[in-house]
């Protein structure tokens, strides 16, 4: 298991790790397998979307703080109850096949490291499976 860093300087924040993620694969040499992407933080998330326009990343940020606000009354008292739904609802794992030692995204996709409670210092956990 390869575990990297990622650093978000915002509350509400999509990084693209999809960098981070190929050089792990590179760097296992794994030709054909799976890629297995865990956050194991509970206000956090992972997701796979467009990496070409950046106003995506500000779109679904925008969708999500209309769908979970952070001053919704909740009962959770530590001021980040939002930041747990938001990380239920987009998910804490992602799948990537791996073909001939690369990522098997489509031409618009990347991986992406959500952040719901930051500026924090994170760890995303990354297991590749050979084939």
């Amino acid at each position: 298991m390869e575990k990297v860093s990622v650093k978000t300087s915002r509350r509400i924040e999509l990084v693209d790790i999809t960098d981070k993620i190929q050089n792990a694969v590179s760097k296992n040499k794994v030709k054909n397998g799976v890629c297995i992407v865990f956050c194991p933080h509970t206000t956090a998330g992972l997701t796979i979307n467009e990496n070409a326009d950046p106003s995506v990343q500000s779109d679904i940020i925008n969708t999500l703080n209309k769908l979970i606000p952070a001053d919704a009354g909740y009962a959770h008292s530590e001021g980040n109850a939002d930041s747990h739904a938001k990380s239920s609802l987009l998910g804490a794992s992602l799948n990537v096949i791996v073909e001939d030692g690369k990522l098997q995204l489509g031409t618009w996709q990347g991986i992406y490291f959500c952040e719901s409670d930051g500026p924090r210092s994170r760890e995303i956990w990354i297991k590749i499976i050979n084939a």
